[in-house]
């Protein structure tokens, strides 16, 4: 399936994300799974996703194949700001993403807004560990070989429930 990044949404998705979050995600792989639940869920339920990103069956769950080169042009042009913290000795430095603009959220439209804050209200209190779990256990994740492309579609195989929309 042929996806186009709309870097637009994809940059102010992360933003908006962030402000939800108190205006930090901590971990590329806490961001990486927020912005999995939202492409995806959105398809699921909308037959289109929002970032436009590929996303990658990695070993630690699905991964926004644009994802390092879309935070490091918001960071050249300031919007974002990521600090590396040292958590744990030994570890490699937790990724914190700081939004330092205000997402512009006339680039969504409401069903794209509502997902965001139900992916904000649904996942954003859980650690990357957790996500990763989660996602983990979704068929996308489940029918795809390791490293290759998830395909959209899987997404219907998920049966979420969109009540709370």
């Amino acid at each position: 399936m042929n996806m186009t990044i709309n870097q637009k949404k994809y940059e102010n998705a992360v933003l908006y994300l962030c402000e939800k979050l108190d205006g930090e995600v901590r971990g590329k792989k806490k961001l990486a799974k927020l912005l999995y639940f939202a492409d995806f869920d959105f398809y699921e339920k909308n037959q289109k996703s929002i970032t436009g990103d590929i996303y990658r069956a990695l070993p630690m769950g699905p991964f926004p194949t644009t994802l390092d080169i879309m935070t490091e042009a918001m960071m050249k042009s300031k919007v974002m700001k990521v600090d590396q913290i040292e958590e744990c000795e030994g570890y490699n430095p937790t990724e914190v993403y700081r939004c330092v603009e205000k997402p512009d959220v006339s680039v969504f439209d409401k069903s794209e807004i509502d997902m965001l804050d139900r992916i904000a209200v649904k996942y954003g209190h859980l650690n990357g560990k957790q996500l990763e779990e989660l996602s983990h256990a979704e068929a996308p994740y489940i029918g795809t070989e390791l490293k290759k492309e998830i395909p959209y579609e899987l997404a219907f195989y998920r049966g979420t429930d969109f009540s709370d929309l």
